[in-house]
């Protein structure tokens, strides 16, 4: 597969220069935290990184940022891979930056010899705020002339865990009275005597992110190295610690970009953690979950999501998108590549009472040919069952109807889909006054949903045979937050959760064709009401992916 960056791209123009300036390669990477599971952001970082790889001949890995063993854990590396298979990308190679702890250890002795690194005995804390702020100095620590061979001989005796978490940690030797607080003296290694999922219990020091991140990059001979814009402020940083070290390969540039935020949507992973925790989802997968286990359970195609982040592109603006837009992409995909289906939501029994009867006195079977997906020729036709028990959505009848309700009601002629012409002649209600159970007649000379005589029907409608459907669950899906950015009022989005975000309804029918135990995950367009997807562990089980209407598009027309 092949991802054109859009036109405009700017990580592309830079990488287009450099070439032409003499770059003989092209090299990047995706370093995700194993603390989580991806969500939709970092679809847009994978397919700016591999893209641009793509785009230029080179290469992209998958690297684990694996510096903190507290909240990491290789059920997160696992689905890391997985989802980065599903949405179509092979990494170059799969590495981690605990592949390089010795390297990047040797080179802190290295930076504490040359009295550019000095071991810190205060506390987080006390360091924090030693820092100062914007328009406030620094003030350096007491121990920051501390002399190299102490230093050197402190931070072995770290490593050798001689010293209690949180006691010392070593720093950066750089000017506590930079402008950027990212060069006030950062902290490079800290002491946590927690085992790690790949290296056990051999190191209990483990390096920051701002000191791991660029030397990884360099020691893998990353080129360009691309991160969202809060890295902006950390690239002085980046640069200063390569240009103190003896690189195997050319330095790498740090290009930042906006990272991709959606109405509607958080991505704070200890905002959906606690989502999990509290109940208000079912888990990581849940399909309300902006994750991409939870997208791929609600049916989103892969391909829809690598579509969406190549037509943002890359900008080095954050702005908002409208989930309208994403789903307008997964719509299309959906309507080019899934296969049309009938399914009765909310059931409502159709008897034609003209309907002709075998000689036990049942109903008559016939069998209509219908397309697959008009979309697509190749996916063929096939047969379904019609009698006259039918099962129809309560919504298309109405014993009083309101204006311009063209559906069925009482004396009104309607297409029933791809079969015949009925008209409904009377209807059992239940004590409430609702109804339970429609009559009508069919014209037997409209058969394929075309009169003879030429006369129109302002309503087709999709049914299901009573005695040959199948019983499913089916899930509709509203907005998780009512809020475009949730807690934007109060500071918390769990104050703007949708109290409508999930509606259940057991008991729908469907053709005998969605019983199909050859369908796992795959999504289908349940005519007239959306696109669903079969769930891939619970049986029978649909979840609407998203619904016929184009709401994007008429959120662009409005704009205009």
């Amino acid at each position: 597969m092949t991802e054109e960056m859009t036109a405009g791209d700017f990580v592309a123009d830079v990488v287009r220069a450099d070439i032409a300036a003499g770059q003989a390669r092209v090299q990047t990477r995706f370093p995700p935290e194993p603390n989580g599971y991806l969500h939709i952001g970092h679809a847009k970082a994978i397919t700016a990184d591999f893209g641009i790889a793509e785009q230029f001949d080179g290469v992209c890995n998958l690297r684990f940022d694996d510096t903190n063993p507290d909240t990491e854990d290789v059920e997160y590396v696992d689905s890391i891979i997985d989802d980065i298979a599903w949405l179509g990308f092979k990494p170059h190679t799969v590495v981690y930056a605990s592949d390089y702890f010795q390297q990047l250890y040797d080179w802190a002795e290295d930076l504490i010899k040359r009295g550019l690194a000095y071991v810190d005995d205060q506390d987080a804390e006390t360091i924090s705020a030693q820092r100062g702020g914007f328009g406030r100095p620094g003030i350096e620590s007491p121990w920051r002339n501390r002399g190299a061979d102490e230093s050197l001989d402190l931070f072995r005796r770290m490593a050798a865990g001689e010293f209690e978490d949180g006691s010392r940690v070593l720093r950066a030797k750089i000017d506590m009275q930079s402008d950027n607080m990212q060069l006030r003296d950062p902290v490079m290694y800290r002491i946590r005597r927690t085992p790690h999922h790949r290296t056990g219990d051999k190191w209990c020091v483990y390096p920051l992110y701002d000191w791991a991140h660029g030397q990884s990059d360099a020691v893998e001979g990353v080129t360009h190295s691309m991160c969202t814009l809060e890295f902006v402020s950390h690239r002085p940083l980046y640069d200063w610690f390569l240009d103190h070290l003896d690189l195997p390969f050319d330095k790498p540039k740090q290009l930042e970009f906006a990272r991709l935020e959606l109405t509607q949507t958080i991505t704070s992973k200890r905002k959906l953690r606690q989502l999990i925790e509290e109940g208000i989802v079912d888990g990581w997968d849940d399909p309300r979950m902006p994750t991409l286990v939870g997208l791929r359970r609600r049916g989103y195609p892969p391909a829809a999501i690598r579509d969406f982040c190549t037509n943002i592109g890359v900008s080095k603006t954050n702005a908002r998108h409208r989930i309208e837009e994403l789903e307008s992409f997964v719509r299309a995909e959906l309507n080019r590549t899934a296969l049309r289906r009938m399914a009765v939501l909310r059931p409502l029994r159709l008897v034609i009472d003209n309907w002709p009867k075998d000689a036990a006195g049942q109903p008559v079977v016939e069998h209509f040919e219908v397309i697959n997906n008009p979309e697509n020729p190749a996916d063929g036709t096939r047969l379904v069952a019609f009698s006259g028990d039918l099962w129809i959505e309560q919504d298309d009848f109405a014993i009083d109807p309101p204006p311009k309700y063209f559906r069925l009601t009482i004396g009104r002629e309607v297409r029933l889909r791809g079969a015949y012409l009925v008209t409904a002649t009377s209807v059992v209600v239940d004590d409430a006054g609702d109804p339970i159970e429609v009559h009508a007649t069919y014209d037997p000379a409209t058969r394929g949903g075309d009169a003879p005589d030429g006369r129109k029907v302002k309503s087709t409608m999709h049914w299901v045979s009573r005695a040959h459907a199948v019983e499913a669950e089916v899930r509709l899906y509203d907005r998780l937050f009512d809020l475009d950015v949730p807690g934007e009022r109060t500071g918390d989005p769990i104050d703007d959760l949708s109290p409508e975000s999930r509606q259940v309804l057991t008991g729908c029918k469907c053709e005998a064709a969605l019983g199909d135990a050859t369908l796992p995950s795959q999504v289908v367009q349940f005519e007239r009401l959306g696109y669903f997807a079969k769930d891939p562990k619970i049986p029978m089980l649909f979840h609407r992916t998203v619904g016929l209407r184009d709401e994007w598009a008429n959120i662009q027309k409005r704009v205009s």
